[in-house]
Formats: structure tokens, sequence, C-alpha cells
């Protein structure tokens, strides 16, 4: 393995970090309770990577099996407990917890513990998931057409 082709030419380097304080309210709020946090979106990283601080509230939450195609997806448990699908069993994580999903890997998370949950959650490279969290508020509204459609064009595929 080797670093990848330089993406920055400079010869001094930048001042271009990004700093979002602990305090800054979430961006999404779910009926449920939950929030998601955009600490790193695909476009603020030029499609590197996203990163969100997910939420969940004391009730059961969470996605089904499913898999994506195009992207890997990775879960750092912050607090709580997440019971974490790898394709094989499910796992009740604790704090410091870490999963990796390469693309094609069959997984889910569900917040089954009766208390607050948090963890991160790592997307990359970095798709648009913002137009798939944002989304799944009105998704119950909708046709049986326009669900599949939605997950299709957001790489979501329930096994």
């Amino acid at each position: 393995m080797t670093y990848p082709p330089p993406r920055y030419s400079g010869a001094g380097g930048e001042q271009s970090a990004t700093y979002r304080p602990a305090d800054h309210p979430a961006e999404l709020a779910y009926p449920s309770g939950g929030t998601a946090h955009y600490l790193a979106t695909g476009a603020s990283t030029n499609g590197q990577f996203g990163l969100y601080r997910w939420e969940m509230g004391p009730q059961p939450s969470g996605p089904a099996p499913h898999f994506h195609r195009s992207i890997s997806e990775s879960f750092f448990i912050l607090s709580g407990s997440v019971r974490i699908y790898d394709g094989r069993r499910w796992i009740d994580t604790a704090p410091g917890d870490f999963v990796h999903v390469p693309e094609g890997g069959v997984h889910a998370f569900r917040n089954e513990s009766g208390e607050p949950a948090s963890m991160l959650l790592h997307f990359a490279p970095g798709a648009p998931r913002e137009g798939y969290f944002e989304g799944l508020i009105d998704l119950a509204d909708r046709s049986q057409e326009e669900r599949e459609e939605f997950f299709l064009r957001h790489d979501t595929f329930w096994v």
C-alpha cells in the first residue's frame, strides 16, 4: 500500500482547517428524539469521506440489515450501547468499540438498550448521505415505488 497521489501542490500549506464546537446544534432532529450532526459532509471534504454524530433516544431505532455498493461505513461508539449487525451476528457494543463495513458488507444497527446512545458514522468515499438522512423523516408517507427509488438513489439495498 502506498500513499495516493498528492491533491495539494502548493509549497507552504494553507490555513484551511474547519472547527465545529461540541455544542453546535444538530442539523437534523427526528420525531423519535434522535439527532444527526453533520461533522464533515462529502461536499466539505471534496468527496473523500463523510463523518456524522448519530444520537439515538432510548426507544428502539435503527435500520434493518442492508448493504451499500459504492461506500464503506464505519461505526465508533461514543456513549451507551448500540447493537450492530456485522453480517454474521448482532454485537452489543460499548463506548470505544469500532466496526468497519466495506462496500457490499451486510450490516445494521439498533439502539435496543432503553437508554440514549451515540456514535460516529463514517462513510468513504463521501457520498451525499444528508439527503438520505433527511428523506427518512417522511419516507412512510411515500408510495412503495417512491421508497424503492429513494433507496436505490441512496445506495441502500435491503437483505
